[in-house]
């Protein structure tokens, strides 16, 4: 058996191996980030967004939800129309954040719909992931999609006690409906309470298959998750080495290449800084290893909407397209183009008026047919 110190040896050299090759994959990645930014550049250029403060949200009614674990996760709602205190809305919008990120990343949507919809007696929730945002921190061992979708649920059930539900997940957001689809199957059936489901800039698995994706699988980035799990004394040390690494990649993936608003890409590499680099690290794995395949024809049962970029570099839209292809009759596909990872910040008009359409659509699951006399006596 190892010694302590002979243990530690081996995983400073995993460390230092990993800095090493994930900051030439960063670099790279920052490389491609600066060309883009020197493209964009135009002198006199306004920008759209100058002066955009996405920490506004925090300002909506706050709650903190239990997980089943005991960890506390951030909650913000808004009711709109003539929701009572105290009283039932007629329908509640839950809205999941993706990797890396915050409920901030809603901004957009939760100040057009409520507008858009400020005569509805809707409630709007938008919580952090375990381990993002203000929420708590999240043990390493907890950093999986199936805790993510207990996580959700029981979200559900603090904010939403009763009537029916849409449900919008961006990204690793995605992946946790579908985690909960998997988890928790009732809640879309025809005596369920989800009505509707939106995927956005998601994959139901293969994200390391394709695209940016593909940087993220490779023993460089094994070597930090166990130095983080086994040794982290040595990733407090190379902490910002890790970070400075690990970030381009993640920044670089955020928006389309055309896209032009140096206020909001500082705004989401602000959001992307400010997650602990433990809860980026752990997640990775989760991302690497994320099949919820057998997820779909749960969520097909009821309306959904799947939307992406076609300048996703993270969850290309070939993924899009094959979830889509398997959510049955009632999924409609938008697809935008130009627009990268982060597409209900680069259009946020389109995004919203995709889960308007996805709310004007909404029931809960169809009842299973009911079988003739006949059938079931041959049966």
């Amino acid at each position: 058996m190892r010694g302590v110190s002979e243990m530690e040896d081996y995983e400073r050299a995993g460390l230092l191996a990993g800095v090493a090759g994930v900051a030439a994959l960063g670099g790279r990645a920052a490389i491609g980030a600066a060309r883009n930014a020197a493209r964009k550049s135009v002198v006199g250029r306004p920008d759209p967004y100058h002066g955009i403060d996405l920490t506004a949200m925090y300002d909506l009614p706050a709650s903190t939800v239990t997980t089943d674990d005991g960890l506390e996760l951030a909650v913000r709602t808004l009711d709109l129309g003539n929701v009572a205190h105290g009283e039932a809305p007629e329908l509640t919008i839950v809205f999941v954040h993706g990797f890396s990120l915050r409920m901030a990343s809603w901004h957009f949507q939760w100040q057009q719909l409520a507008r858009e919809w400020a005569d509805r007696n809707y409630r709007l929730v938008f919580y952090d992931h375990r381990g993002h945002g203000r929420s708590d921190a999240a043990p390493a061992e907890t950093c999986t999609i199936a805790q993510l979708a207990d996580d959700a649920a029981a979200v559900l059930r603090s904010t939403a006690p009763t009537g029916h539900v849409v449900l919008v997940g961006h990204s690793m957001g995605g992946m946790t409906l579908m985690g909960l689809a998997r988890r928790h199957p009732a809640l879309f059936s025809a005596e369920g309470r989800v009505a509707g489901v939106a995927l956005v800039a998601t994959a139901a698995r293969g994200l390391t298959e394709a695209g940016l994706g593909e940087g993220l699988q490779n023993p460089i980035v094994e070597a930090f998750r166990l130095s983080v799990r086994r040794a982290p004394r040595l990733v407090q040390a190379g902490r910002g080495i890790t970070r400075s690494a690990l970030e381009p990649v993640l920044v670089a993936a955020s928006f389309g290449p055309t896209f032009f608003s140096p206020a909001l890409g500082r705004a989401v590499e602000k959001m992307i800084q400010n997650t602990p680099i433990e809860t980026i690290v752990n997640f990775l794995h989760t991302l690497e290893i994320h099949d919820e395949s057998t997820a779909l024809p749960v969520l097909a049962q009821v309306p959904s909407t799947v939307v992406c970029g076609d300048k996703d570099r993270l969850t290309p839209l070939p993924n899009s397209v094959r979830m889509y292809s398997q959510l049955g009759t009632d999924s409609r596909l938008v697809v935008i183009k130009g627009a990268g990872h982060m597409v209900q910040m680069e259009e946020p008009e389109i995004v919203t008026d995709a889960i308007v359409d996805l709310v004007d659509r909404a029931r809960v699951a169809l009842p299973r047919p009911r079988r003739r006399w006949w059938n079931r006596k041959r049966a």
